[in-house]
């Protein structure tokens, strides 16, 4: 993940404290990033993210009001946060270990100290 630090002009200070009690740093934080392709009105237009680094993971959410995000606006955000060179997945669990904090948020992970197995490209699509 990059420095957070980069993406200042998008943090959200008060919530912050309100979620994790402290203002977030280079590895942590919650923004709310604007994304013109929602067409709302102003605060309904921003994708809320949360993003953080520790217990060997990095780990990004990403929230709207109303309804889960897309898969463009979570390629957005993974773009914002994420270096080029990471792969970074979505995890679908087993129900018993299924964790609902939030109905319509959407969760980015990647561990910090292996590397995530691919697919052979053939098995996705031509290219």
């Amino acid at each position: 993940m990059i420095d957070l630090n980069e993406l200042n002009r998008y943090r959200d200070c008060a919530w912050e404290l309100e979620a994790v009690g402290v203002i977030g740093d280079s590895k942590g934080g919650c923004f709310k990033i604007p994304y013109e392709r929602l067409r709302r009105p102003f605060e309904a237009s921003q994708l809320r993210v949360m993003a953080s680094s520790g217990g060997g993971w990095d780990h990004i959410s990403v929230s709207l009001a109303d309804r889960c995000p897309t898969w463009d606006e979570l390629e957005y955000v993974r773009r914002l946060f994420a270096k080029s060179s990471e792969t970074w997945m979505q995890l679908h669990v087993p129900e018993r270990e299924h964790v609902n904090f939030h109905p319509h948020c959407l969760h980015l992970w990647r561990p910090l100290h292996k590397e995530i197995p691919k697919p052979p490209s053939n098995m996705v699509g031509p290219k």
